[in-house]
């Protein structure tokens, strides 16, 4: 057993040096490899997916995601933006959920995967600023659209949870009440904060000292690590989605420390470079390359990626009134890479038996095909 366990930390630490650099030569984002990679080392029995301090730690580098893509979330740069390109972005939300409800309900898609089509994650979106310039007047828009999509993708995603941990409506209903309070009180926090930096900025400073002192250099990163497990152990005393509390510590970093640009570089790194890979190499794992090919799987798989390109598209016109229609089109396309929360709700939903093992196997197929698809069109489009 001891054996075994020594061999999967062998071969993980491999993948880990070894990713990035296929990342490079394939030109794609390194987690779809490291999803790629996880399947075919499970193929060949190199790694087990049984391993519990394997599935512990890719739990934990999924909670840290969450806190990432909340690190990119700035309430304040959001109420900043002009109003009409809130209001168009709400449009293109709106329409997009309600393009899905009526594409699930024509194909008769499971409810759980009909959730699935309008999710929007800005995780891989941070990819394409890096790739092609964050002053890109579509990747900017993009991001609000992504910022926004996000927030409600992820109270998507709790709601889904809470639903699959109750027996009755009552009981449901008081989860829901709960949430409601949670977030009443977060939106409360938020206020208080402000309101508190507003009049004595200097406070930030007392809590994220500068970078020259010694014990600054670690400050910022002790008090986001802090305040992670704090908001992880109140979702736990709560009993509401541990994922939602990771993210909204994530927002709470990105709007009241923004200032401290070091911080999220950090945050990204350790999270990119040790916890965020493990978890993708452990959903590769879960996925059996020996039962993909099901035609079950591939029907449901070309189902949703038809509707979740569909629906972003349609929904993309919305966004001609701000931006061109080639950018509305590239936001489109930028926006159809939910790698995340796709794979967030698919394992949330296996673990309740929510979605049986084939519509779990086509979500994850879905996933990687919709990085690859998005990055080739949307280079075609560039150019």
């Amino acid at each position: 057993m001891a054996d075994k366990t020594i061999g999967t930390i062998l071969v993980i630490s491999l993948v880990l040096v070894l990713s990035p650099h296929l990342s490079r030569l394939l030109r794609l984002p390194t987690a779809p490899i490291e999803i790629v990679v996880g399947s075919i080392l499970t193929l060949f029995s190199i790694i087990e997916i049984d391993n519990k301090n394997f599935a512990l730690i890719a739990h934990v580098g999924f909670l840290y995601l969450m806190f990432l893509a909340g690190l990119e979330v700035n309430l304040k740069s959001i109420f900043k933006m002009p109003r009409n390109y809130i209001i168009q972005s709400s449009y293109f939300l709106i329409i997009m959920w309600l393009l899905a409800v009526i594409f699930g309900w024509l194909t008769g898609l499971n409810a759980v995967l009909v959730m699935i089509l309008p999710l929007i994650s800005i995780g891989v979106l941070a990819t394409l600023s890096k790739e092609y310039g964050k002053e890109q007047h579509w990747i900017k828009i993009a991001f609000l659209v992504g910022t926004l999509g996000e927030v409600l993708s992820i109270i998507a995603l709790t709601i889904f949870e809470a639903h699959s941990t109750v027996d009755t409506f009552d009981q449901l209903f008081a989860k829901l009440a709960l949430l409601l309070m949670f977030l009443v009180g977060i939106w409360v926090l938020y206020i208080f904060f402000r309101t508190l930096f507003w009049w004595y900025p200097e406070f930030k400073t007392v809590l994220m000292p500068s970078s020259r002192n010694l014990d600054g250099r670690y400050q910022d990163l002790r008090l986001a690590l802090g305040i992670f497990f704090i908001m992880i152990w109140i979702m736990l005393k709560l009993h509401l989605e541990v994922a939602f509390g990771a993210f909204i510590a994530g927002v709470f970093i990105a709007t009241f420390f923004h200032h401290k640009k070091e911080l999220e570089e950090k945050m990204s790194s350790f999270g990119f470079g040790f916890l965020v890979p493990i978890f993708f190499i452990y959903v590769g794992a879960s996925l059996n390359l020996e039962n993909i090919f099901f035609s079950e799987i591939l029907i449901t798989t070309a189902i949703l990626l038809s509707g979740m390109f569909m629906i972003r598209i349609m929904a993309a016109f919305t966004l001609s009134f701000i931006t061109e229609k080639r950018q509305a089109l590239l936001i489109a396309f930028a926006l159809s890479m939910p790698l995340t929360l796709m794979i967030a709700v698919a394992t949330i939903a296996k673990e309740h038996n929510s979605i049986n093992q084939f519509d779990y196997y086509a979500v994850i197929l879905a996933s990687l095909l919709e990085v690859i698809i998005s990055m080739v069109v949307i280079k075609f489009l560039v150019k």
